[in-house]
């Protein structure tokens, strides 16, 4: 039987794309190449915003900076990754061992597939729309704009998408038309690492849920039927090492996501409040449906970046919960006192719910996305105010 993983293919062929998966051929190569890549872009990015960093251009500006932050973010994510590889390999064999235990279990092996199958879908519908999104940031709208105005005014007055300061003129054909192809690319590659990540969390977290189920039916069952007092030990010595993986797997986890988590919470605020912004100015001023499509298209894909970490965690820490809860409702008072104490012991263990942090300072959960939310919004109504 082929063995599948919690990890999608697409997640995995981006993971050896960018230079982070295990026994990746030229691995160190890809890695440096891309990243390369993004500082030079970043270079004329950061060029373009020192250039018209002037009160005259805020609305420009706001609108290049956020995308300017954005891409920023994605490089210190990778690098990030790149730098906790070794954490990332071991969760990679971990994984691995879980999945070669569920084949000799029906059981098992049905509830990781039905993970995997979640962590599928959701890697397919990331991708997707962060694909979309990189479209309209990029060539989407030069070309809606362009089946609107004459061909003579457009050659002298056309822009990038994305705003760089270069040190020669680039707005006459075919140097445009390259330019914004490479834009589009650009765009396409960022658009699918910051897929990847939240694919790449959604799956760890889905493959400790699936064997949080596991461990749970275990539970289930043992208390249900009535075990030998001499195999007593034997099961419930092999309950505690799952649910010792279980917290090892989080933990790793945790360190792997924490300082990525942190950026994302603090660089997410400012970019969804300088969108925002755009956002407010593009219907107050009536740019154009183009310039709004892409605006709030935008919006929703960082809006979603940050929701899916902090949904993340706050589903993780409720799966944990549940093992407390299956241990206190089973027959432990029916036990001897000296069996009893070790399922008590069990049960205080599980009371530390697992979690992800940003940073080890805040956890990650729904109440902390309506924070950024409400923290962003306000930001939003400081910059109208001001301007």
């Amino acid at each position: 039987m082929k063995r599948v993983s919690t990890v999608s293919r697409t997640v995995e062929v981006c993971l050896r794309l960018v230079g982070v998966w295990p026994d990746s051929a030229y691995a160190n190569l890809y890695w440096l190449s891309y990243m390369t890549s993004i500082v030079i872009v970043q270079y004329y990015q950061y060029a373009y915003v020192l250039a018209h960093f002037e009160l005259s251009d805020f609305t420009i500006l706001i609108d290049c900076l956020s995308l300017t932050l954005a891409y920023s973010l994605a490089f210190i994510k990778l690098f990030v990754l790149w730098w906790n590889r070794r954490i990332f390999h071991y969760l990679l064999k971990a994984m691995d061992r879980d999945w070669r235990e569920c084949d000799f279990n029906d059981s098992y092996l049905s509830t990781m597939m039905s993970m995997a199958d979640i962590a599928r879908r959701f890697s397919n519908v990331v991708f997707t729309l962060n694909a979309s999104v990189a479209f309209f940031l990029s060539i989407g709208e030069h070309f809606v704009q362009s089946m609107n105005e004459d061909s003579r005014s457009a050659n002298s007055t056309r822009e990038l998408p994305i705003k760089m300061e270069f040190p020669f003129e680039v707005s006459k054909s075919p140097i445009f038309e390259c330019f914004l192809i490479g834009q589009f690319l650009y765009d396409l590659v960022i658009a699918c690492v910051v897929g990847m990540v939240n694919a790449l969390l959604v799956s760890l977290v889905l493959h400790v849920s699936g064997q949080i189920d596991i461990m749970r039916q275990d539970l289930a069952e043992f208390f249900h039927n009535k075990s030998d007092p001499d195999t007593f030990f034997i099961i419930i010595k092999d309950l505690i090492r799952k649910h010792q993986n279980i917290i090892a797997l989080s933990e790793n986890i945790e360190n792997l996501f924490s300082s990525i988590a942190l950026m994302q919470i603090l660089w997410n605020s400012v970019v969804m409040c300088c969108t925002g912004f755009v956002i407010i100015i593009t219907i107050d001023n009536d740019i154009g449906l183009t310039g709004l499509l892409k605006s709030v298209s935008y919006y929703m894909a960082i809006t979603l970046e940050a929701f899916v970490f902090c949904f993340a965690g706050e589903f993780l820490s409720a799966k944990s919960k549940s093992i407390g809860d299956a241990l206190y409702e089973s027959l432990w008072y029916n036990m001897s006192p000296s069996n009893s104490r070790i399922v008590l012991f069990m049960i205080l263990r599980s009371q530390k719910r697992l979690t992800i942090t940003a940073g080890k300072v805040i956890d990650l959960t729904l109440e902390g996305f309506t924070s950024i939310m409400k923290a962003s919004v306000s930001y939003i109504s400081v910059l109208n105010a001001m301007y």
